[in-house]
């Protein structure tokens, strides 16, 4: 199973027209990522691979959200042993960076020590343009180790529905209202935490700031201001695409969604609301730089902490488990 990471932005370069670009291209950033076609993105430069029988032993569960309404789809891993190992290789093409995880279990998992009585719930959100599958390798390593895991598949990402994403304005609701139903079904156990990557880090902060069941948070590589990551990524991935076009999309953008520009930036929300969180950062990083996130981190509470990952990029570093499962695990236990 291979992650196709940001490729679908691409797509706006195929499509311009010398009129209505800014309009155009401002539909396009809020378009559900899973409404464009398979064949569209460009190559992954970050590789995942497991079984894709795996997620078959979690069955899925659907939730009407909203409004807007939207149905999403998630799944939960209950506490197990199973037996998870982790290689990798990593390897330059083209002056990039390009990395390969490769994730063995055993399944279905055998109960531990845990699985009668969770050490607690975490919530696992994934990067944009992915889905519930990019979070499976921490749902069974976390699993392991006491915790209750919920895969979800994000607003407009994976098999959930909605016509737009709203960066994180409506999607923290819809997360709200994912707890709501866990609660009714009697699948919360203790401290509530989230754990996400990316586009789910700026989410899981942004869910952190509103709902007050949610303890601790990990944020690994979360933007600041979107603006800033959506030109990062053009960058990386499009450098042919005009900046001018990225701009004036941005700028009509926020009337879209009909939210104030700033409600876009995760800084305004710890600005308002100054969250503690575990930050992560990748030293290779060029969407989300270290210097960004420490950024980010300084106008969290002052106990937040940030770790670094020596030459992971932004797509690879939520799979550096050598390096953040030990500090993860310490924050999630609150040994901070």
């Amino acid at each position: 199973m291979r992650l196709k990471c940001y490729g679908t932005l691409s797509l706006l370069v195929l499509m311009l027209s010398t009129a209505g670009c800014g309009n155009f291209v401002a539909r396009r950033m809020a378009q559900s990522p899973n409404t464009y076609p398979d064949w569209f993105g460009s190559m992954a430069r970050t590789q995942l691979a497991f079984d894709r029988k795996v997620l078959t032993n979690f069955p899925p569960h659907t939730l009407t959200v909203g409004p807007p309404e939207a149905r999403l789809r998630y799944r939960i891993v209950e506490p197990m042993d199973f037996q998870m190992e982790v290689a990798s290789t990593n390897w330059m093409k083209h002056g990039r960076q390009h990395s390969s995880f490769s994730f063995r279990t055993h399944l279905p998992g055998v109960t531990n020590d845990w699985t009668a009585l969770p050490r607690g719930t975490v919530l696992l959100l994934h990067g944009y343009g992915l889905a519930e599958f990019a979070m499976v390798p921490w749902a069974l390593r976390l699993a392991e180790e006491g915790w209750r895991c919920v895969l979800v598949d994000l607003r407009g990402h994976g098999k959930s529905t909605g016509r737009k994403i709203y960066y994180g304005t409506v999607e923290a609701h819809d997360l709200s209202q994912l707890l709501d139903e866990l609660a009714r079904d009697q699948h919360v156990s203790g401290p509530v935490s989230v754990i996400g990557e990316s586009y789910g880090a700026a989410l899981a902060l942004r869910l952190k700031a509103v709902d007050p069941r949610i303890g601790s948070v990990v944020a690994i590589a979360p933007y600041g201001e979107l603006s800033e990551v959506v030109l990062n990524i053009c960058h990386e991935y499009a450098g042919w695409l005009p900046t001018s076009l990225v701009k004036a999309g941005l700028k009509k953008l926020p009337a879209l969604l009909k939210v104030d520009a700033a409600e876009l930036d995760t800084t305004t929300v710890l600005d308002r609301t100054p969250v503690a969180a575990l930050f992560v950062a990748g030293a290779g990083d060029k969407i989300a730089p270290v210097a960004d996130v420490r950024k980010l981190s300084g106008k969290a509470a002052p106990e937040s902490e940030i770790v670094v990952v020596p030459n992971a990029s932004h797509e690879a570093v939520v799979y550096h488990f050598d390096e953040l499962l030990a500090p993860v695990l310490a924050w999630l236990n609150g040994k901070h």
